[in-house]
């Protein structure tokens, strides 16, 4: 399996969170504006949520792999929140050259030093099982999640 480079993971994970943003809005145009279906947010919204999950887990690799400072990986997290903000950091990362076109801690590069670091290490030493766990990780996310429910606002 061919490893796709931390600059073009972060792209394709920053845009796919952006798209799925864009289905959840228009979702909620539908529901709470025309009033006609419910699909939209139910469709967009869980699609935006495993998307989301997967966002946060390639920040926090990426804040591991890139040594991203708490400033830059608390940023990237934060981008998420607000509509289509991932693409604006997106292009910062690249323009700052936060992200590299190599993995620091991928075969033959540097050894790790810490606990997460040697996690990824190991991810990205079996690239393949890492992703059946990344997509195992986000599933069981996923669903407590949707087990825990959204929040009941208080009467």
């Amino acid at each position: 399996m061919h490893l796709p480079s931390p600059l073009r993971l972060f792209r394709i994970v920053a845009t796919a969170e952006a798209v799925t943003w864009t289905l959840l809005v228009v979702g909620m145009v539908l529901k709470y504006v025309t009033k006609t279906t419910e699909l939209g947010v139910r469709v967009g919204g869980m699609l935006h949520g495993v998307v989301f999950i997967a966002y946060v887990l390639t920040c926090v690799a990426l804040w591991v792999d890139q040594r991203w400072s708490p400033r830059t990986a608390l940023t990237a997290l934060a981008s998420a929140i607000p509509p289509w903000l991932t693409l604006w950091f997106e292009r910062r990362v690249e323009r700052d050259h936060l992200v590299g076109q190599q993995w620091r801690l991928g075969t033959g590069g540097q050894r790790p030093a810490s606990a997460p670091e040697r996690v990824l290490a190991a991810a990205l030493a079996r690239p393949l099982l890492g992703l059946v766990v990344a997509l195992v990780g986000i599933a069981a996310v996923t669903a407590v999640l949707l087990v825990v429910g959204p929040p009941v606002p208080k009467s």
